[in-house]
């Protein structure tokens, strides 16, 4: 059993046990494994912190309006700390009303990776699903000791809507212990960071833009990127997954280096996945909508096609699918499944979809003992 969230609606871990709960009480013999699964998006870091015994440790940091919270990140015991940009600087510590991407800065997500360099992480792995923020990661950056001037030499204010200004970074007061540390983002998109498809544009009215900021964001990450590229001769515009929170993957990509790796293979790979696929003969896994969309690096595609490989049946559940299934997607999804129970309004699809889960769960668990019998 390894769902994603349902955005809004179920955690995995959630979603896990209603879809545990249906086969319990389908009657069906088994036994089974509940495997929530995350693709770099809010909550992915928990998951892995769970998974791999992670200690919590408690920190205090800036959130995306500079007020100080308390959060937590993980560590392992072999040095690897986990941050979850949400932590820190996610769109749930704003209210509607405060949501503004010309002021919000990822300072609060550097202020964690400090302080896992404080306790001598070799390798910090970041999931920056959830962001708040469209500032190219500068408040990551500024955080962590880069100063971003103007052309006359002087610090940048106003970040990041004052990026358009940007006419030098000085890096030279970086956090040092940042070079014999392997930086790892995890990313839940694979959008570009400028254009139509960008983050401004793409991510920016869901964190608050208007139209014209997010034309003004979208020239601000631009004049990021040219100014980087200058600096240390990486292109934040063409690195895959640059859009990724806000373009901050961009971002640490071109000043700190860091590796920008497709969130669902790289929580599969750390949590172990293929050993549980090892005793297998049934995959149940699911999101709020599995589409098209869901060939593009989504989680439920992820445990699909590692399980697929091995030739085990996937089922896929979901508050949406298409009505006409494309090739692709039976091509790696055995059958899809609705787990709706009458029309309804977005609302109350929200508030049952543990009970629709569960329901969902418990027909299927009754088909598999039926078929059995009938094949007996």
């Amino acid at each position: 059993m390894a769902p994603n969230a349902f955005k809004h609606g179920l955690s995995a871990e959630d979603a896990a046990a209603a879809i545990g709960q249906g086969l319990t009480a389908s009657g069906l013999r088994h036994t089974s494994e509940a495997f929530p699964i995350g693709d770099g998006g809010d909550g992915t870091i928990a998951l892995i912190a769970d998974r791999l015994g992670a200690v919590r440790v408690k920190a205090t940091v800036r959130d995306p309006l500079h007020r100080d919270i308390d959060t937590w990140f993980g560590l392992t015991d072999d040095a690897t700390t986990l941050i979850e940009m949400a932590n820190a600087s996610g769109l749930r510590l704003l209210d509607t009303a405060e949501l503004d991407p010309l002021i919000a800065l990822s300072t609060g997500t550097g202020d964690l990776i400090r302080a896992a360099l404080d306790l001598e992480a070799r390798r910090i792995i970041v999931g920056m699903g959830g962001s708040a923020t469209v500032d190219g990661g500068v408040g990551i950056l500024q955080s962590l000791g880069a100063r971003f001037l103007d052309k006359h030499g002087d610090p940048l204010t106003g970040l990041p809507a004052a990026l358009t200004a940007l006419d030098s970074i000085d890096t030279s007061q970086l956090d040092p212990r940042l070079a014999n540390c392997e930086l790892v983002v995890l990313c839940d998109v694979d959008n570009p960071l400028l254009g139509p498809s960008g983050a401004a544009a793409v991510y920016g009215p869901q964190k608050g833009a208007t139209p014209g900021s997010v034309q003004q964001l979208d020239s601000c990450l631009e004049q990021l990127a040219n100014v980087v590229a200058k600096t240390t001769g990486r292109d934040m515009k063409t690195v895959t997954y640059g859009g990724t929170a806000g373009g901050a993957a961009a971002g640490l990509y071109g000043l700190l280096n860091a590796t920008l790796a497709g969130g669902i293979d790289y929580f599969l790979d750390i949590t172990g996945f293929d050993r549980s696929l090892e005793t297998a003969d049934f995959v149940i896994t699911g999101e709020g909508s599995i589409d098209d969309q869901t060939l593009q690096g989504k989680g439920p595609m992820g445990v699909a096609v590692r399980a697929k490989k091995r030739g085990i049946p996937v089922i896929g559940l979901a508050g949406k699918i298409p009505l006409t299934p494309g090739p692709e997607l039976k091509k790696y999804f055995d059958i899809l499944l609705p787990i709706g129970n009458e029309p309804s309004g977005l609302a109350d699809a929200l508030e049952n979809t543990a009970a629709n889960l569960s329901r969902t769960a418990e027909a299927i668990g009754r088909m598999i003992a039926l078929s059995s019998t009938g094949l007996e």
